[in-house]
């Protein structure tokens, strides 16, 4: 049996079913579709800009593809740098002695290494051919002169006796005739005399100037002959105060070299010794076969340091030719062969290519001195395309001092 509701308590919900629910809002089912339909647009839109991202980022990498990546270096100035060349030491005066008369060597005064003084006897020589020669000589000049007084005594008196008459002018004039030939043969016999005095005065061999004996080829009892330069000499005088030293300039070069120039050089003997030279001769030719210039330096050699036949390191500091441009330096991978002629190709802050045509003013091999045609501060394409003209675009990939 049910129970009975209490008095002044509330009454109890009644459960509610699907069907008591109230119907959905036109206006709710609107904002659901609005709602949907931005997400579908939001996600077209994010695709489609995807998209869009990704063919512009295909232009540029076409783009850039097409114009080509080139590596840039700035061309350096050209400074002066020593120029190192082989030299040779030579004496500055050398003096082979060689005998003049025929004899034994009776004495030697002098050998290697000995310094000697001008006119200072080095050797004597015994020549007894000589002394009979000249005894012989002076005999004949007796006998020329006394042959000559009997022809001048009989001139004289057929010069009397043709003044009275007495003889033939012709008789005269051969008594004249005779005195004259019997003069000559007195000269000639005096002459003939003096030649072989002076020959006598070579048995003293003697130095031709102060020096240093170089060499020497006899000995006490050697067999002297004269006249003969096939032989070695007798003795070789070398004066070493002052050398001369001789160096080859290639041609490149030879308009840097001024006269009285300094030059600096070192010898194998001493290598922490410097010397100084001084210009002060050149061939101004340039030799065929070597392509080089003779030039002479003179060295100041008053202790005998350096030896002449010696080797040298020079050392020259090639002032810049007055007429001469500022050159720039760059690799030789930067020229361009061309049938117009040699260039290079230069690019500008807008990656714009200019072909400029240039004058090599030496070719060292890996790099290259630019006489004209460049200026300092044009940024170099190394190693350009064949096919590079003026007005292409690149891509500068790096530039290098």
């Amino acid at each position: 049996m049910p129970e009975a509701p209490v008095p002044g308590a509330p009454a109890a919900e009644a459960p509610t079913t699907e069907a008591d629910q109230p119907a959905a809002s036109p206006r709710r089912v609107g904002l659901a579709l609005l709602l949907g339909l931005l997400v579908l647009l939001g996600a077209g839109a994010l695709k489609v800009s995807a998209r869009l991202d990704a063919e512009e980022e295909l232009r540029e990498v076409t783009a850039s593809v097409a114009v080509p990546s080139v590596r840039v270096i700035l061309p350096r100035p050209v400074e002066p740098r020593p120029l190192a060349l082989p030299g040779r030491l030579q004496a500055w005066a050398e003096a082979p002695v060689y005998a003049r008369t025929n004899g034994f060597v009776a004495r030697r005064l002098a050998d290697i290494g000995d310094r000697v003084q001008a006119g200072q006897v080095l050797a004597l020589i015994d020549t007894p051919d000589l002394d009979q020669q000249l005894a012989a000589a002076e005999a004949a000049v007796g006998t020329a002169r006394a042959q000559r007084d009997l022809a001048a005594r009989t001139a004289q008196r057929w010069n009397e006796l043709s003044a009275r008459n007495v003889v033939s002018q012709q008789a005269t004039d051969e008594r004249r005739g005779d005195l004259a030939a019997r003069t000559a043969q007195l000269s000639q016999a005096e002459a003939e005399v003096n030649r072989l005095r002076a020959l006598t005065g070579f048995k003293q061999v003697t130095a031709p100037f102060d020096g240093v004996v170089t060499s020497r080829a006899i000995d006490v009892g050697g067999l002297i002959v004269s006249g003969s330069t096939s032989t070695p000499p007798l003795f070789t005088v070398t004066d070493m105060s002052h050398l001369r030293l001789y160096v080859r300039v290639p041609q490149a070069y030879t308009g840097s070299i001024r006269q009285g120039m300094k030059a600096e050089f070192t010898v194998p003997e001493y290598p922490d010794r410097s010397f100084t030279a001084e210009l002060t001769r050149t061939a101004d030719a340039v030799d065929a076969q070597s392509g080089a210039m003779l030039v002479q330096f003179t060295v100041d050699n008053p202790d005998g340091a350096l030896k002449p036949g010696g080797y040298a390191q020079v050392r020259l500091e090639l002032p810049p030719q007055a007429s001469a441009a500022p050159q720039l330096r760059v690799p030789a991978s930067a020229l361009i062969f061309r049938a117009s002629g040699t260039s290079i190709a230069v690019v500008d802050g807008e990656g714009r290519v200019t072909v400029k045509p240039v004058r090599i003013a030496r070719d060292l091999g890996a790099v290259l001195d630019i006489a004209s045609g460049l200026e300092p501060g044009d940024r170099v394409i190394d190693s350009p395309s064949d096919a590079i003209r003026s007005g292409d675009q690149v891509r500068p990939a790096e530039v290098q001092g």
